[in-house]
């Protein structure tokens, strides 16, 4: 049952975000846009919902940033043995020009 009630506050954590960012996106269009650009025109939620998917699909992806990709590579990183991090270290400040005296 709590495992139930998890998932349903979490389902609806997500739509309330989601209504939430979609009214902001509309209210701030509809304030900045129409002011600068002669002819714009006001947007109502659905075309601001549109909007949001639309840049996040443009500009952002649907992950954050790192994502699986920065969980891979710590896993790898954890995995390895002290000589491996060692040997790895220091390739990795030999490739981006760090110095013994630089650290």
């Amino acid at each position: 049952m709590k495992w139930r009630m998890r998932c349903l506050a979490k389902v609806l954590l997500v739509i309330v975000g989601i209504a939430v960012l979609g009214w902001a996106v509309m209210m701030l269009w509809n304030w900045v846009v129409p002011a600068l650009f002669v002819g714009a025109r006001a947007i109502d939620f659905a075309h601001a919902l549109g909007l949001l998917v639309l840049s996040r699909i443009l500009f952002g992806g649907f992950r954050g940033h790192g994502g699986w990709r920065g969980r891979r590579q710590w896993r790898k990183w954890q995995s390895m043995t002290p000589e491996e991090r060692e040997r790895f270290q220091a390739e990795w400040k030999s490739r981006h020009g760090f110095r013994s005296g630089d650290e």
